[in-house]
């Protein structure tokens, strides 16, 4: 009987902490409302995207983890700006192949070439 007293006055006691704690019972009072977080797109629309500007993005939280919408956004923006830059140095790449087989082509251009003389030159003028 004794054991079934104390874990009466027990319960009572836990019970009257818990409903304490979710009441707010203290000097603070309720926590107040937290203001909803909206996403500033930090990246700059008007020059190439630099490693500092992806990592200031900071998406704000909700209840499932983060906007989709953000996220596909900044996403869409860092994929095309890395095709462009996948599309420049692919062209600068093919630029360089080209000069390079030129450089190396053009001293066999001038084999077996020998200039005209002054009055072959002369020959032709007529």
């Amino acid at each position: 009987m004794v054991l079934f007293l104390f874990l009466v006055i027990a319960l009572v006691v836990v019970v009257g902490a818990v409903t304490l704690a979710v009441i707010g019972g203290g000097e603070s009072g309720a926590l107040p409302d937290a203001a909803p977080e909206r996403f500033t797109d930090p990246l700059p629309p008007d020059r190439p995207l630099r490693r500092a500007d992806v990592d200031a993005v900071r998406f704000p939280m909700t209840l499932r983890g983060y906007h989709m919408a953000e996220v596909d956004d900044v996403l869409g923006r860092l994929g095309a700006e890395l095709a462009e830059r996948d599309a420049r140095i692919a062209e600068l790449e093919a630029a360089l192949a080209g000069a390079q087989a030129t450089a190396v082509a053009g001293r066999a251009l001038f084999e077996g070439y020998e200039p005209r003389t002054a009055e072959e030159r002369k020959g032709d003028d007529q």
